[in-house]
């Protein structure tokens, strides 16, 4: 396993200290278990920070406020990057979150159930 640097891990902290609205209501539904699968938030991949990370299903989720309208071409580089090294991304905007956890918490819950049955199955 790489050694991140310094500055790395100092970021993903400071991240989990200053979450946003959102991330910190979406937070409150992911953490321990609640789902039925274990995921981290501001997990280091590469050189990105997931907003949140569920490891055994491969899965980041990213949250997206205002601004990301304007980085979209940043969002696809990194979503790609993502996707090439075996992660599902999931993105939704803040609204989102606030507005209709539940069916943010649906979309998830499928991707997590969607892994569990790839890990069974074998490939085609």
């Amino acid at each position: 396993m790489q050694r991140l640097p310094q500055h790395t891990k100092e970021f993903s902290r400071q991240l989990r200290v200053e979450m946003t609205d959102a991330e910190s209501y979406l937070w409150q539904r992911l953490r321990m278990k609640q789902l039925g699968a274990k995921f981290r938030r501001q997990h280091p991949a590469g050189k990105y920070i997931l907003d949140f990370a569920c490891i055994d299903a491969a899965l980041a989720i990213e949250i997206d406020g205002g601004q990301h309208a304007e980085i979209q071409t940043e969002d696809n580089l990194r979503s790609e990057w993502l996707k090439d090294n075996g992660w599902e991304v999931l993105r939704f905007w803040n609204n989102e979150v606030l507005q209709n956890i539940e069916g943010v918490l649906e979309v998830i819950l499928q991707s997590i159930l969607n892994a569990k049955v790839r890990e069974i199955l074998p490939p085609p």
